[in-house]
């Protein structure tokens, strides 16, 4: 056998040094995933009884307490949250910024639309939403609508907001073209050193923007926010589903909560679960 000369072993201790560090950068990056501190008084706002039942049901998939923790959520903050839809995080972020903060709910404004299906489909969106709002007073009294144009977002007065907030949209602004613009109306509203919090359904790989899975590569939504003026501050894997497979006949709906899937198929995909996720954290300079 023939004896390693000095290259080859000052090579080979080289790669291991490499391993050995993309090991410990990773161990490191799971371990702030896991050790996400969530304040009191975040906590007491996630297991508040006012929530509605079945929103509580899919906090073991949603891990609201050390999602918004992980963004940095401070109850004097201003937070902008981008297509509350029936108001999920709503019943979570109102209340919890009631006293010292604000909540902005920023909604489609169905005017800005064409007649048709789409701007249904928001104003009964937006119905909800209000409805939801004016029935409790004591939760949403204080929070703020705003209204925006989606082929030229604007989500409050520049340099006004704290943090932003989105969850799961990205694939549905790709696909329309309103990508970009989001992610700058996003930049234009945040205060320089704001933070936006971003958690969408993570496809194996790049996808194009057509695609209709719900998917969307993380590299790809990292790409938009820095084409944007962000810096990505630290992603984290809490929003993580390893049973996601990705590859379902009807993209993430297949999945829970969704369930576009045959009736013989359920336990399937209650086993799943919903889908994998990314949650990154950015930063404007």
């Amino acid at each position: 056998m023939n004896k390693p000369t000095p290259l080859l072993c000052a090579c080979l201790l080289g790669v291991s040094a490499l391993l050995s560090s993309v090991a410990v950068e990773a161990r490191d990056s799971a371990a702030a995933s896991a050790q996400v501190q969530v304040p009191a008084s975040l906590q007491a706002a996630v297991d508040a009884s006012t929530r509605t039942p079945a929103n509580v049901a899919r906090d073991v998939y949603r891990h609201p307490a050390q999602t918004l923790a992980f963004f940095g959520l401070q109850p004097g903050q201003t937070v902008v949250e981008i297509t509350p839809g029936g108001g999920w995080y709503s019943e979570i972020l109102a209340p919890y910024l009631r006293d010292g903060g604000k909540y902005v709910a920023a909604v489609v404004d169905p005017a800005a639309l064409p007649a048709g299906g789409g701007r249904d489909y928001q104003q009964r969106l937006r119905d909800g939403l209000a409805k939801k709002f004016s029935e409790s007073p004591a939760l949403f009294d204080k929070a703020v609508e705003v209204a925006y144009d989606p082929a030229a977002p604007v989500l409050g007065a520049p340099n006004s907001a704290d943090l932003v907030l989105t969850f799961r949209n990205v694939h549905n602004w790709r696909s329309s073209g309103q990508a970009e613009g989001m992610f700058g109306a996003f930049f234009a509203v945040l205060k320089p050193g704001g933070t936006l919090g971003v958690v969408e359904h993570r496809a194996k790989a790049d996808v194009p923007a057509e695609d209709k899975s719900g998917y969307v590569g993380q590299a790809q939504v990292i790409a938009m926010a820095e084409a944007a003026g962000f810096k990505l501050d630290a992603s984290s894997e809490v929003n993580a589903n390893p049973r996601d497979t990705k590859d379902h006949p009807n993209g993430v709906w297949t999945l829970p909560p969704s369930n576009n899937h045959a009736a013989a198929d359920a336990g399937k995909y209650t086993a799943i679960g919903e889908s994998d996720r990314m949650t990154l954290r950015f930063v404007k300079p």
